[in-house]
């Protein structure tokens, strides 16, 4: 490091210092915003790196441990509810929309812009798509899943336990334990893999 770059080092340290204060404040701060959003308890080992965007009813239930990146996008509309389990990594720009329930297992990760949405628009019969409702049926995502990055989980799927969706597959029928399927749609590429009973988490 040269003497002008050690001293400009030195000089913004003490900045530095109070800039990773302030992200621990934001963290407290989302972690706030997200109790006073839901209706249920929200863990205090839950981390949130930002306050995701909450839409429509608010029924989420957040569990123990949860590791959730900026950006996120949670919604429930009529009786919809999201059930985030324990030790659940979700990654940044990710997208749940519930009109039913949509329920992610414990450990389970999943990548940046993800979109896992259990209702879609009728459409049909000259009337406007915006004002013609919802068809939705469960999404059900099992313990110590990983869903890549860009992937897309439509409605009615169940992603058994260990499973792997490969990155910008779309998920439009059900996902064996243990299997990892990749593609559009996505198909399996092989089964077996070995499927902790309790996933560690970190």
């Amino acid at each position: 490091m040269s003497s002008v770059k050690r001293l400009l080092s030195a000089v913004l340290r003490p900045a530095a210092i109070a800039v990773n204060r302030l992200e621990g404040l934001r963290r407290l701060w989302a972690h706030a915003r997200v109790a006073s959003l839901v209706p249920w308890p929200v863990p205090d080992s839950a981390v949130f790196l930002g306050t995701p965007e909450i839409r429509g009813s608010g029924r989420i239930h957040f569990g123990a441990d949860l590791y959730l990146f900026r950006d996120l996008y949670l919604e429930t509309q009529e009786q919809g509810e999201i059930e985030i389990g324990n030790g659940v990594v979700i990654s940044r720009g990710a997208h749940i929309v519930s009109f039913n329930r949509v329920s992610i297992g414990e450990g389970t990760m999943i990548g940046e812009y993800a979109s896992i949405r259990d209702a879609n628009h009728r459409f049909g019969g000259g009337a406007a798509i915006r004002r013609s409702g919802h068809d939705s049926q469960p999404i059900t995502i099992g313990r110590n899943v990983w869903i890549a990055r860009g992937v897309t989980v439509l409605p009615g799927v169940t992603i058994g336990d260990g499973a792997v969706v490969g990155a910008n597959a779309v998920v439009t029928k059900d996902v064996a334990a243990g299997e990892i399927v990749a593609g559009v749609p996505a198909r399996p590429l092989r089964s077996g893999a070995v499927v902790p009973e309790r996933p560690e988490l970190e």
